[in-house]
Parts: C-alpha cells; sequence; structure tokens
C-alpha cells in the first residue's frame, strides 16, 4: 500500500468516526474541509514563489509557465495573492472575504493584466487564474506578494498563506527568491521549513538567486558572479538545514527565450552584423543603446523594445550567440534559456519536488487533517493521531527529503565521497533507479546488481564503530533505498 493509500485509509477512517459523533454528524463543514483534504491527494503539487519585494517573482512565474500571464507592474495584482492552475480557457476569479467569487474582466496584451476597478481589492482573498498551459497541468504556482512590501496588508497576506495561525500548511514546497541574504529571510525560511517540513526538518524549500544579471551589473558575465553569490547562500542556507541548493536564475532572460519572437531574432542578427566599434560603444550603456541618433542598423524604437524584453545583459549575451554561430531563431533562443539559469532551476524543481509530488501531497495531507482533529475532538482522535505520527515519522521518502537537507549541516564520519554517494543513493540527483545508482544507459543492465551491492555496502557502513547517531541514521536510510531498489527489480522478473 502506498503512502497516498495509507492517506486515504486514515482519512477514510476519520470522516467515518466523525458521522458517529452526535455533534458533528450535521455539520457540512466539517465534512466539506475533510473532503478538502482528500481532494489534495488528488490536485497537482503547489509550489509557492515567495521573496522580498522587487525579487522577481512575477516574472519567474512567468518564465516557468513560458507565457506572460502574472502582472508584472505595480498593479493592485501583484499585492494580492494569486494561484495560477490549469484550465481549458483563460479566467480569473477574485475570492472575497465570506466565500463570495467573482470574474475578473483581464486583457492579453504585452502580457495578461488583470481590471480589479469593480473590485475592493482589500476585501480578496486571493486570485484564481486558470490557464491552458500546459506546465500547470501538473503544478500549481502561487504568486505571492513581497514578505518587504512597502504596504503591510500585503507582507500579511503572504505569511498568511506560508505560516498561517493554524499551522495548516496552503502549500507543498516553496521556491524563495533572494537578492541578498538578511536575517529576516533566514527567520521566514525556517518558519517555512518547519511548516512544510515538521519538527523533523524541512522537505520542499529551493533558494533562487533571483535577477541574476543584475548581480554582475549586466556584463555578459554576470552569470559567474551570479553563481559566486548562489553558492555562498548556499553554504550559509545548508548550515542551517533549511534548504539543499540555492540557483542563480535571470527570470527576464528565461521569459524572453521561451517567447522569442522571429522579428526579435532578426534585429539582433542585424546588431550582431554592424560594425564592432559602434556596436561595443552602444552597448556601454542603456542610454547609449537607445540613442535616437546612434549609427546602428536598427531604429531606436526597435531598440527600446528589445531592451525591455532582453535587458541589458541579454542583448549582450544574444549578440554574442549570434557571432559565435547561432543561426535561427530556435538556437539562439535554446542557448539563451541555457545561460538564464531556468533550466537547472527547472531540474531541481523536477528532483526535488515532482519525481515526490506524491509525497509532499500526502505530507501535507497528513499535517492537515492532524490539526483538523485536534481542533475539532472527538472521542476517536487519539486513535488518528496515533495513525498519523509514525507515517509522518517513519515514511522513507520524507526521511530522504530531511537527511538531504540536514547533511550539509551535519557533521558525519562520512568522506566526501562516501557523501556524494549517499545523496546520490537517498534521490538527491533524481528518484529513478538510474539516477540513484549512479548509472548511464550503457550499463544499466548492471542496475539489479548494482542495487544488491549498495545494500550490502551501505549496511556494513552503518554499522561501523565509530559512527556518531546521524551517519547511522544517514547510512541506514542509504539501506532502504537501496533494499527498495532491489525489490523493485524482483517485482519486474
Amino acid at each position: 500500500m502506498s503512502t497516498s493509500d495509507r492517506v486515504r485509509a486514515i482519512l477514510g477512517g476519520t470522516i467515518q468516526a466523525y458521522r458517529g459523533e452526535p455533534a458533528y454528524r450535521q455539520r457540512a463543514d466539517v465534512f466539506h474541509q475533510l473532503d478538502r483534504i482528500g481532494a489534495r491527494l488528488r490536485e497537482p503539487i503547489r509550489i509557492a514563489l515567495a521573496g522580498t519585494l522587487k525579487a522577481g517573482k512575477s516574472t519567474l512565474v512567468n518564465a516557468l509557465v513560458g507565457e506572460d500571464i502574472a502582472p508584472t507592474d505595480a498593479t493592485e495584482a501583484t499585492r494580492i495573492v494569486t494561484w495560477f492552475r490549469h484550465g481549458p480557457i483563460p479566467r480569473v476569479t477574485a475570492n472575497h472575504r465570506g466565500g463570495r467569487r467573482a470574474n475578473v474582466p483581464i486583457t492579453h496584451r504585452d502580457g495578461l493584466s488583470f481590471d480589479l476597478r469593480r473590485l475592493n481589492p482589500a476585501e480578496i482573498v486571493d486570485l484564481d487564474v486558470e490557464w491552458p498551459a500546459e506546465e500547470l497541468a501538473a503544478t500549481t504556482i502561487i504568486d505571492t506578494p513581497g514578505t518587504s512590501s512597502l504596504t503591510r496588508d500585503s507582507s500579511e497576506r503572504t505569511l498568511r498563506l506560508l505560516v498561517p495561525a493554524d499551522g495548516v500548511p496552503r502549500v507543498d514546497a516553496v521556491v524563495f527568491l533572494l537578492r541578498t541574504l538578511s536575517a529576516a529571510d533566514i527567520a521566514l525560511l525556517k518558519q517555512i521549513g518547519g511548516l512544510v517540513g515538521g519538527a523533523a526538518g524541512a522537505l520542499g524549500i529551493v533558494g533562487v538567486a533571483s535577477r541574476a544579471d543584475e548581480i554582475g551589473a549586466g556584463r555578459i558575465d554576470a552569470m559567474f558572479s551570479a553563481k559566486d553569490v548562489a553558492k555562498r547562500f548556499t553554504g550559509e542556507l545548508s548550515r542551517t538545514g533549511i534548504c539543499q541548493a540555492v540557483v542563480p536564475v535571470c527570470g527576464l532572460l528565461g521569459l524572453t527565450a521561451r517567447t522569442l519572437r522571429q522579428s526579435e531574432f532578426i534585429a539582433l542578427k542585424k546588431l550582431a552584423g554592424a560594425d564592432s566599434a559602434e556596436l561595443n560603444k552602444a552597448l556601454l550603456s542603456v542610454d547609449r543603446f537607445v540613442r535616437a541618433d546612434g549609427p546602428l542598423p536598427v531604429d531606436a524604437g526597435t531598440r527600446a523594445q528589445l531592451l525591455e524584453r532582453f535587458g541589458m545583459f541579454g542583448i549582450r549575451i544574444s549578440i554574442a550567440v549570434l557571432a559565435a554561430g547561432a543561426t535561427d531563431s530556435a538556437g539562439l533562443a535554446a542557448e539563451l534559456l541555457e545561460r538564464s539559469g531556468l533550466v537547472e532551476l527547472r531540474k531541481v524543481i523536477n528532483q526535488q519536488f515532482a519525481q515526490r509530488a506524491d509525497m509532499l501531497k500526502a505530507h501535507t495531507a497528513l499535517v492537515s487533517l492532524r490539526r483538523f482533529v485536534q481542533a475539532h475532538p472527538i472521542r476517536a482522535t487519539p486513535y488518528v493521531i496515533a495513525d498519523i505520527d509514525p507515517l509522518l515519522a517513519d515514511t522513507h521518502a520524507f526521511e530522504e527529503l530531511r537527511l538531504l537537507s540536514l547533511l550539509p549541516s551535519r557533521a558525519t564520519t562520512l568522506t566526501d565521497h562516501e557523501i556524494a554517494s549517499l545523496r546520490r543513493i537517498i534521490g538527491a540527483s533524481g528518484t529513478n533507479p538510474a539516477a540513484r545508482l549512479g548509472l548511464t544507459p550503457e550499463n544499466y543492465h548492471e542496475a539489479p546488481r548494482a542495487a544488491f551491492a549498495a545494500v550490502q555496502w551501505w549496511r556494513r557502513r552503518a554499522e561501523h564503530p565509530l559512527n556518531d547517531p546521524f551517519t547511522t541514521r544517514a547510512c541506514r536510510a542509504a539501506v532502504r533505498s537501496a533494499e527498495a531498489l532491489v525489490a523493485e527489480f524482483a517485482a519486474r522478473r
């Protein structure tokens, strides 16, 4: 029985227990909340994007989805929590306090805009955006107001979502955007980690060094500077066990790469073919680049549009890529996407969140159900909690995620090579057998033997007399991960 099936069984028994209680059997609101907890197991994983004001959250939403659907201007919409879900047709709904719902008029010209003029933003709890984007089919993305917004209400909206007073998690994982690493950021991340992971450690947090091009002042080597900063952030955060990795990302470049127009490619191609001396002068600053009297072969209006879409970093990179031999818009887009950091971020999100979506959703459902039965006690409450707690503590996939977060911050007797092997076997590079065993397609036929060898090796390592308790715990987790692979291969025979 899978963890999700065990959660459904516990939930089913809980519902029956409430039906047997005279004080609750007529409470439709109680059963509605229990049904919502169960529905979470069937829904896409919920990933929230959070960070300080102007961290680039909405731009990153657009880059991840591949369309301009999150408003990035300083309108009321950017000060409201917005849920982006998959839907057959574009639709925006405002959810008001008290349960009332209202359709929101939208326009889609140079990005999506929400018309909230007929509504009172102070009365809106959040916005639901349905959009027929493939990326939203398996993932619901939540865009949040900046946690250091000038308006206190905007920050509080984000905190109510990420760190709710009732302790019931609203999201399964968090991508936290950082431009600096302040004490306030670390404190908030610890709070979020306690909620999405519980006392045993964070389960689903990834850091992003956002607007990475600005870290290097838009220079062509800006991403190298951003990688150094991300490495420093990773070191500082990993020591706290908050998250495993911080990825440098230029969201604007990622979005532009995914939505590159042929007309933009043609304009950039013309610029790349311009006189190198004049071009280099123009690329020294924004003012020089958009000057109307410049000798460049592209008019000033088009250059201004390129600047808005690419930024100076994106323009410099594009011209360098074209000069290096890119011959079409698809080739340019692929190179820009790689250099934006978005490919690496999506890889990390896939490894840490998407491949473990069922486990993260099960964890959210268990924590929510535990809080619910505590808030609405019945005779069966102690028995429900007795079923939930061992599952939260012992489910191996949860343990893998916690160890991945804790390993950088805890002293062990493992060598660097052993730590790398341990991280791989417990799923740091992916949860499929090849990723866990470090095998290529050419030698995948050795997987059953490699899995059995891993079980034996980690058993011996777990019994080493000089192990400290944490090292033994980590090695035993590796044993369980390898044993699961052995069982999987045996079942295929």
